[in-house]
């Protein structure tokens, strides 16, 4: 049986779906909430949605992983739109700051905008609002690129299990 060592880590395949397939085909379409195309562009998502009964917790607001949910596409969709061809991405930390609860009813939109976007690390933050425009929560994120080339990987060379340590010879005695 091969190590989980020498198996290369598992990543997005390619190429990844344009938005619009995305928009109609994610986990966040699955819990009611699509993205606004009029309100998205270049390093910038809108996510749109109605708090429904199936969204809240025991305690009648909005369940936390509805906010992360809805965060998370806006943020991820931004730095989808920023990516060059044959390139996927993927969140590797979602950290997401609950202000406020929302209701059954209420309209929530979620705008998530791409910080930075280096060579193999994009960060992006996030802000979710009711219909009043009052901010409910916020986030921050961080998403992995893989480029075209990345796409095969090598396994690592493993480490021997103990490193002897070396000691350093001791200054002459007067």
């Amino acid at each position: 049986m091969p190590s989980s060592r020498n198996l290369p880590e598992p990543h997005p395949t390619v190429p990844l779906p344009d938005l619009p397939h995305a928009a109609r085909h994610g986990f966040h379409h699955e819990v009611g909430f699509a993205i606004d195309f009029a309100r998205s562009g270049r390093g910038v998502c809108t996510v749109t949605g109605r708090v429904e009964l199936r969204h809240l917790n025991i305690n009648s607001v909005v369940h936390g992983g509805v906010y992360a949910t809805i965060l998370d596409t806006a943020m991820g969709a931004a730095v989808l739109s920023v990516l060059s061809q044959g390139e996927t991405t993927a969140t590797t930390s979602l950290y997401v700051e609950f202000l406020r609860a929302a209701k059954e009813g209420d309209s929530l939109t979620a705008r998530g905008e791409v910080l930075r976007r280096g060579r193999h690390v994009a960060f992006a933050e996030g802000n979710l609002y009711d219909e009043d425009g009052r901010r409910l929560s916020q986030a921050r994120g961080t998403w992995y690129i893989w480029s075209p080339e990345a796409t095969v990987e090598t396994p690592r060379r493993s480490r021997p299990a103990s490193r002897a340590r070396r000691k350093r010879p001791r200054a002459p005695q007067r």
